[in-house]
This record gives structure tokens, sequence and C-alpha cells, in this order.
């Protein structure tokens, strides 16, 4: 067992005054699950990208082993799949040749010395080579990728045609079959269906050596065993999982809650006690005026002396003031949210019958033949909150899209359906969307606030609530992270007036403290919804029933 060791760590960007880290130090072992939480914005890619040398720092960070980091960029895509996650392993496709070709020239100088410098290179790769498991490579692959239930047919296709969770299943077993490493793995279950995730969860539970940057807290605490977390103001490692995190966190917060109350009414009296010290000299001095002059001087130099006293109490409760003031923790904590909720005149706001739901396919027109799904009927009431879940491609953001689609005031002219069945909208329902994609975001904030119709200062009171930084506000929309971006959109549905809400993944790239947050502001003003989210937790805290697709041609209706 190796250690990780990290001190003094000093960074901050050319572009900003203020440091990500400041004299930061801890250590974490290189056989340990570490998982690795925190607010957006407040430097966890950052510190990846320090372990992968990406910056320059002030400080140490030793190590003995080296750093990779997922999700792995793939340069040429069209490869076949067994090609790239040999080579993520090691050099292996060099080697190769490179021993194929001293080989040959050993053919044809069989009176090759074994002291010759061709015979020593040949020897040091096929070293290399036999240290990696080179002859044995393709079948520890292929028992790799069982673990993660995938065919072994998957390695002889091209990686363009894999589906997003294929490849990061294969990438993360080419991964994990280095020698030597520490993996760095940054959110990978963005995007992938709830199978997938489970799929996921129980191959890395059987892993060691990593530090996992994810916001999903089943995952987490399915696959860690310790948790590096970014506070507000200090970095922590402590031994357990999320949970385990969560409920001393609460513990401590509530310690020094109470101790910060009791803080707070010490240097309250101090406060009070130095302003009425300061006062004591003004009012004997005031007592001069229409005294005698020997009455005045008497007067004068009792105040003197009293100002001098005063002033020597006023400078020990200041610093007794300073003192107390230092010992008040600023607590990460989180402040309530609002919502905007219109009022409905029916109790029902949607009806869905017998609907079977496809895209146009200008091959073939006939909707049987390319329906995602057929036959699904579900009512939505005032109050209810529907989730949709299934595999990736079975139509729960169809669904939603097509909800849309049906409300004119959300009409979306790009996307062409085929359906049958019923859909009824309650009439004027205003309905507010959280889309999956955030790459329409460009331009200043500012500007898409003022096209949304929005008061800039609520909008931005909003965003800093979800403890999206001050700093970025003057930034163009395209600087911003994922999960800056997400909170942008979040903001804008919870801040529109609105009798529905619909949000396809809304909690992709946002953090822990963050999904706490609207999760409490949900049970609290109870919306009725629609949405689609891979996170169980938020799902099953937040739904009152679950709609299962479980294949094209069924569903089963879960009521919470």
């Amino acid at each position: 067992m190796a250690e990780i060791s990290v001190n003094n760590l000093t960074f901050s960007y050319e572009t900003s005054y203020d440091n990500i880290f400041e004299n930061t130090s801890f250590q974490f072992d290189t056989d340990w699950k570490l998982g690795f939480i925190g607010r957006n914005g407040k430097g966890k890619t950052t510190f990846l990208n320090l372990l992968l040398g990406k910056y320059d720092y002030r400080g140490t960070i030793v190590s003995n082993v080296s750093f990779d980091y997922f999700p792995f960029q793939v340069e040429e895509k069209d490869t076949i799949t067994l090609e790239i996650i040999k080579t993520i392993i090691a050099p292996f496709l060099e080697w190769d040749k490179k021993m194929r070709d001293y080989e040959k020239e050993f053919e044809l100088k069989a009176d090759l010395l074994e002291e010759s410098d061709s015979y020593n290179e040949y020897s040091e790769i096929l070293n290399q080579y036999l240290l990696h498991d080179g002859y044995q490579i393709e079948e520890l692959i292929k028992k790799e990728i069982a673990k993660l239930k995938l065919k072994e047919e998957v390695l002889y296709r091209p990686f363009s045609t894999l589906s997003n969770g294929e490849q990061t299943k294969l990438l993360l077993a080419g991964l994990f079959l280095k020698k030597n490493n520490f993996l760095l793995i940054d959110e990978p279950t963005n995007h992938l269906d709830m199978d997938a995730r489970e799929v996921l969860k129980d191959y890395l539970a059987t892993k060691k050596g990593f530090l996992l940057v994810s916001h999903d807290r089943d995952f987490i605490d399915h696959v860690v065993d310790h948790i590096l977390s970014i506070n507000r103001n200090t970095i922590e490692v402590i031994k357990g999982n999320f949970s385990t995190w969560q409920e001393n966190k609460n513990r401590r917060d509530q310690f020094e809650l109470a101790e910060n109350e009791k803080l707070e009414k010490s240097i309250l009296h101090l406060e009070v006690a130095v302003r009425n010290t300061a006062g004591w000299s003004d009012k004997i001095e005031s007592t001069k005026i229409g005294a005698g002059p020997v009455d005045r001087g008497y007067i004068g130099a009792q105040s003197a002396k009293m100002m001098k006293r005063a002033k020597a109490i006023e400078h020990r409760k200041n610093r007794e003031i300073e003192e107390k003031s230092k010992l008040l923790k600023d607590i990460d904590t989180t402040e309530s949210l609002k919502m905007n909720l219109l009022e409905m005149k029916k109790n029902r706001v949607l009806d869905v019958t017998d609907l079977t739901l496809g895209y146009l396919n200008e091959q073939n027109d006939d909707l049987f033949d390319n329906y995602l799904f057929k036959n699904l009927t579900f009512t939505l009431n005032v109050g209810e909150r529907i989730a949709l879940s299934g595999k990736n491609g079975c139509g729960k953001s169809s669904i939603l899209k097509f909800i849309l689609d049906h409300d004119k005031k959300n009409k979306n002219s790009n996307i062409l359906y085929q359906y049958k069945g019923n859909i009824k909208l309650t009439n004027d329902v205003v309905i507010s969307y959280v889309p999956q994609d955030t790459s329409f975001l460009k331009g200043s904030l500012k500007d898409h606030i003022e096209s949304m119709g929005f008061k800039e200062s609520t909008f931005k009171m909003l965003l800093r609530k979800l403890d999206f930084p001050r700093i970025q506000f003057e930034k163009n929309m395209e600087e911003y992270s994922e999960g800056q971006k997400k909170k942008v959109l979040l903001a804008g549905s919870l801040i529109s007036p609105s009798h529905l809400f619909i949000w396809d993944e809304p909690l992709n790239y946002i953090d822990v403290l963050s999904r706490i947050q609207i999760e409490e502001l949900l049970l609290e003003y109870q919306p009725t919804m629609l949405f689609v989210e891979h996170d169980t937790v938020f799902t099953k805290k937040i739904a009152t029933k679950i709609i299962h697709l479980n294949s094209k041609d069924s569903y089963i209706i879960e009521t919470s």
C-alpha cells in the first residue's frame, strides 16, 4: 500500500485573484476506493487536473503511481474497439511491430550475438510485454468486459458504433487492466440509464485504487470506502461512504451552529460594553458645561483619566471580539429555495390514452415497425409527480418532448413523430421545461435573463442560493461548467410561474448539496411534475408514481 501525499498545495488560475487551494495538505492511500465530493465550482476537476500535471502549482504532490483519467479521450473512434482497449492498457501494437521486426532481423542474421544492441532492445521490449500480460491480454479483456455484462462481439466493432453506456464500460475495463496506476473517474454515470448504473456500480464495488467524482448518492454509497470532501473552507478525508460523511456533517453542523450562537451572543454583549465604555468619558466631559473654572479643570482631569481607562477596556474588549469572531465556523449550509406555482382550476392536468409513439422514418412509414413503446396510458393530476424510468432509447425523453410538442406555446417543429392514441393537456396549462441539453446556453448571463423576461436581481439571488459563484456572473455562459449551466436552467424553471414542471435529467452534473436543496424544495411545494432522472435517491423521494418502460410492449406503473 502506497500513499499519495498533498502538501501545502496552493493554486489559482491566471485570470483569477482568488486561490482555489491555499496551503492545503492531506493524504490518501493508493488502494482506497475514494469518493470525491463538493459543490460545483469548488475545485474537484481542478484537483484532478493538478494530479494529471496539467497546471503549475505551489507545494508538492508526491506519489509513486501514475494517474489515469476517465473519461478517456479516444481520438480515432472508427478504430476497432479491441485495438483501442489494448492501446489504453499498454502500447501492445507498437511492441508487437517492433518485436516482429527484430525477429525478422534475427532470422536474417543467425550469427547475431546475444550481446548486440538489437538483442538487448528486443529483450527489453519482451520483458515489458510479459510484465503487462501481452500474450494473455485479449483473454483478460474478454473476462473483464464480461463482468460488465458486455458481449465479446462489441470488441470487434468500430468504437463509434457503440452506445454511450458500452463505451463507458469498455474504457473503464481497459483502464482498470493497466498496471501501477491510480484511476481518476470523473462522473461516469452521466447519461447512463438505471440498469447500466447498477452494472457499473457492482463492477466498481469489486475494484480498488481509484478516486471517484460522482453526485449520485446511492452510487457513491455502494462503491467507496473513504470520502474526500471539499467543504466551504476546508478539505477533509474520512473513512466511510457518503452516508457516513453526511451523518458526521449533520452532527458537526448542529454542534457548530450551537457554538456559533453562543459566540454571537457573547460578541454582541462585548460590542454593547465597548459602546458603553466609549461613552463614559463623554458623559463626564459634558458636565463641564456650566461649571466654574476650578470644577471644569477637575472634571477635565477626571474625563482624561476615564478616557484612558475606557480606551484600555475598549482595546481589550475589541481584542476579545476579534478572537471570538475567529472561532465562528463558516458552516456549509444550504439556503431554502422557492417555486412560482400557478393554481390550477381543475384537478386533471394531463391524460395520455393508448399512446403508441415513434419517429418518422423515410425508409419505412409503418409506425408499428418503428415504435418506441405502445398503448401507454396514464393520468397526471395536480400535486402528482410522475417519474419515467427505463433503459436509454426506450422513449422517456421522447414522451416529454411529445407533450411539449402538443402544447402550442412550446411547439418544437424540429421533431417529427408518428403516433396513435390520445394526449390531452388541460387548457391554458403553463409548462416549465428543463431540457437535458445545455449547449444552447451562450453569451452573457444578463442577456439570457433578459431574453427570458426575468428580473436580473431575483434570478441571480436564486443562483447564489444554489451556491453559484458570484464571479461567474460576468463570464459568458460558454465558460460555465456543466453543473453551473444546469443551475441556470433550473433557476429559470423555478422562477417561472407554472402549472406543470417537465424536467429531463435535471440533476446531471449537479452537486450533492444542491440536489438535497432541490429535493427539500419539491417536498415542501408539492408541484405537479413529469420528469426523467437516474438518481435513484431523488426519484424515490420525489415521485408519487413511477412509470417503468420495461420494453417496447410493456410498462408498469408503480405508486409510491
